[in-house]
């Protein structure tokens, strides 16, 4: 859900993604959906008459880009969870200030 910020006395939005785990393979996933995308767009060339050499030039393009960046994101992504996961207290205890 978008959360309203009024810091500079401007009303921005900033969407936030729920905290859901990773998949399991979330580096695999990521070059099966990307693979997939791609051949949609040599099928789409195919399928309307259009040159298949350079669909097959940009769909190998944006597989190398698109994987490229989901990889750095899920990196970013699981090196942030790891730090996270590490100044969690590990005994279940959390220090609460005394009154």
């Amino acid at each position: 859900m978008p959360r309203a910020s009024y810091g500079d006395g401007m009303r921005r939005l900033r969407w936030e993604l729920p905290g859901h785990p990773p998949p399991k393979r979330p580096y695999r996933d990521s070059v099966l959906l990307h693979f997939a995308f791609a051949a949609i767009i040599v099928v789409v060339a195919w399928a309307t008459g259009g040159g298949l050499g350079r669909a097959i030039l940009f769909a190998s393009g944006f597989f190398l880009v698109a994987t490229a960046w989901s990889w750095w994101k899920w990196r970013e992504r699981l090196r942030a969870d790891l730090v996270a996961a590490n100044r969690r207290p590990r005994d279940g205890s959390e220090r609460h200030p005394s009154h």
